[in-house]
């Protein structure tokens, strides 16, 4: 008799002591996988928009316009078919209305600072809504990267906010000096930023 009671105090012993391990095996993975999901969402920390872009002026200047922000970067990421072979202005444009078939229902370029129209970066200021010029290949192609930490989505500071704004591609190129907005023609494709 003695012999069993010895042998039903060792295996309780054995599973007291093997449900403790469980519980803090199970308790060190809990706070492992809370602290990945804590590391995965600061990571991720990321907000996305993406907008079709139409045509506007009798163009057929069509695509996508990608807006992705990352810790404090926002990066543009526009891809356009549709335009004549060579340079052509893109800007952020202060309304995000699309509505007037030659694009003026978005305003002038967006510019919260109140600066002079120039190239992005230049000493003597910039819209933030300067974007710039790019290329379109012989085939009317082409793809506009961009990246700053003067642009935000959606935050509170409506010195960087891109939110209801829009984005114009010009038909012709900016000078970077001709006020207020470069002379850069026609707006040909048009897109709200809307969140």
């Amino acid at each position: 008799m003695r012999s069993v009671n010895i042998w039903v105090i060792a295996l309780m012993v054995s599973l007291s002591y093997n449900c403790k391990d469980q519980k803090k095996e199970t308790k060190e993975a809990t706070g492992e996988t809370e602290q990945n999901m804590n590391e995965m969402k600061e990571a991720v920390n990321t907000e996305a928009l993406q907008f079709s872009m139409e045509p506007k002026s009798g163009s057929s200047v069509k695509g996508m316009v990608n807006f992705t922000e990352e810790n404090g970067n926002v990066k543009m990421i526009a891809e356009l078919s549709g335009l004549s072979a060579g340079e052509h202005a893109i800007h952020i444009h202060e309304k995000a209305d699309c509505s007037s078939d030659d694009g003026k229902s978005t305003g002038g370029h967006w510019n919260p600072t109140n600066e002079p129209h120039g190239k992005w970066g230049a000493s003597e200021g910039y819209h933030r809504g300067d974007i710039g010029n790019f290329t379109a290949d012989a085939d009317g192609n082409a793809t506009v990267e961009f990246e700053t930490n003067q642009w935000c989505i959606g935050c509170d500071d409506n010195t960087k906010n891109i939110v209801g704004k829009a984005v114009i591609v010009h038909d012709g190129v900016d000078d970077y000096t001709s006020q207020p907005s470069g002379d850069a023609g026609t707006r040909i494709s048009c897109t709200g930023i809307i969140q």
